[in-house]
C-alpha cells in the first residue's frame, strides 16, 4: 500500500513525460530517426540557457554576431570547460566562416566573447586562442546585466528560464562572489589606512635644534685686555 501511494505521488520526469508524448503522437517513427544520448555517441553537455545567451551576445555584437561561435565551442567541449584549439581554421569553418579572412573573422568574434566574459583565453602554439576556458554563461549574462549591456526583454526571458531549470543558484553564487571580492578589497584598503595611521603616530620626534657655538676663552681675554 505504501509503495502504491509513493508511486501515485511521484512526479514524472521531463524525459518520462516526453516518452509518453512520443507514444501518443509519434508511435511509428523508426529507431533510425531517433537520437538520444543514452544510445548514441557524439554529444556534448550544454547549459539550457545557452540559446538565450546567444541572443544576448548577438544583440550586443551587432554587425559581428558571436553567439554561434560560442555554441560551436560548447559543442566541442569535452565535458570540461577547457578546450585546446590547435587548428583555428577548423573552428572558423564550423562557425560558418570561409575564405581567406575566415580565421581573422573568427578571431574577432572570439575577442568579443572574451570581452563579454563568456570565455577566458591563454596564448599557445596556434596563437592567441590556443587555450580557451568556457565560463558559466549564466554568470556572464549577469555580469553583462550589471554593466547595463542587456535589454530588459532579453534579460526577462533569461531570468524567467533560470528557475525552470533549477539554475537560479548560479546568479546567487556570482553575486556572493562579487560581495566577497568587494569585502576583501574594502578590508585591504582599511588595513592600509590603519597601517598609515600607526606609522604616523609612532614616528620619531624631530631632532633638537643645534647648540650654538661657545666663544673661546682666548677671545674673551683679548676683549678684557683691550
Amino acid at each position: 500500500m505504501a509503495n502504491a501511494k509513493q508511486s501515485a505521488k511521484r512526479r514524472l520526469t521531463m524525459a518520462e513525460r516526453a516518452q509518453q508524448l512520443m507514444l501518443v503522437h509519434f508511435p511509428n517513427i523508426p529507431e533510425a530517426w531517433k537520437w538520444t544520448r543514452k544510445t548514441h555517441d557524439g554529444f556534448s553537455t550544454i547549459p539550457r540557457t545557452l540559446p538565450i545567451a546567444m541572443q544576448i551576445i548577438d544583440a550586443q555584437s551587432k554587425g559581428q554576431p558571436a553567439g554561434h561561435v560560442l555554441f560551436c565551442l560548447w559543442a566541442r567541449m569535452p565535458d570540461h570547460p577547457v578546450i585546446t584549439i590547435e587548428n583555428p581554421s577548423t573552428f572558423a569553418a564550423e562557425a560558418g566562416f570561409l575564405g581567406e579572412r575566415a580565421v581573422d573573422t573568427w578571431r574577432r568574434r572570439m575577442k568579443k566573447l572574451r570581452e563579454l566574459q563568456f570565455i577566458t583565453t591563454k596564448p599557445g602554439a596556434s596563437g592567441e586562442f590556443h587555450y580557451v576556458m568556457l565560463t558559466n554563461p549564466n554568470a556572464a549574462v549577469e555580469w553583462m546585466r550589471s554593466g547595463g549591456k542587456i535589454q530588459d526583454g532579453l534579460y526577462s526571458r533569461f531570468i524567467e528560464r533560470l528557475p525552470e531549470i533549477g539554475a537560479y543558484g548560479d546568479i546567487e553564487a556570482v553575486h556572493a562572489y562579487w560581495t566577497a571580492v568587494n569585502d576583501a578589497e574594502k578590508a585591504k584598503v582599511a588595513a592600509a589606512e590603519e597601517a598609515a595611521k600607526q606609522t604616523s603616530s609612532t614616528s620619531p620626534p624631530p631632532p633638537p635644534p643645534p647648540i650654538p657655538p661657545t666663544k673661546s676663552k682666548r677671545t674673551r681675554r683679548s676683549k678684557e685686555n683691550a
